[in-house]
């Protein structure tokens, strides 16, 4: 099962719990780790951590979608939140980003810059007097850069 598999699997549950599952890190093979990072408004405290791990233990011993022994660990997000959808992207116009693209575009795979629009199939970051274009389906990974 990939990434986005568990997701599809997990999302459901968290959400009834009235968390949002931000992002999950998934290393599987011998001893691996799901690492979930949940968030709501109010913010995440070691029990909100403890009731989703819980619930989605269960769930995954249910389901059994992973082939081997694993690890579950569920975070917040931090400072450095990740955003990996549309909503996650619109939310953070404005703010200072890094990006780290799946495949290069103009030679390139790496950005960091504020924010400046996010649809459903693009963000455009700014850094450097420079716009960049950036298609969302190509960003493996953008992360908030924390305000120090």
């Amino acid at each position: 099962m990939n990434k986005e598999e568990l997701i599809e699997l997990l999302e459901p549950t968290v959400n009834a719990l009235g968390y949002e599952l931000v992002d999950l890190d998934l290393n599987s093979g011998g001893g691996g780790l799901v690492r979930l990072f949940i968030d709501q408004d109010s913010g995440i405290t070691l029990t909100d951590c403890e009731q989703v791990s819980r619930q989605i233990s269960d769930l995954l011993d249910v389901e059994d979608p992973l082939p081997s022994r694993y690890v579950l660990e569920v975070s917040s997000p931090g400072l450095d939140r990740r955003l990996r959808t549309a909503e996650h992207f619109a939310s953070a116009v404005g703010e200072e980003i890094r990006v780290e693209l799946k495949r290069a575009i103009d030679g390139r795979r790496k950005y960091r810059g504020y924010l400046v629009t996010a649809d459903a199939n693009h963000i455009e970051v700014e850094g450097d007097g420079t716009k960049w274009q950036l298609p969302l389906a190509e960003v493996s990974l953008a992360r908030l850069v924390p305000t120090e």
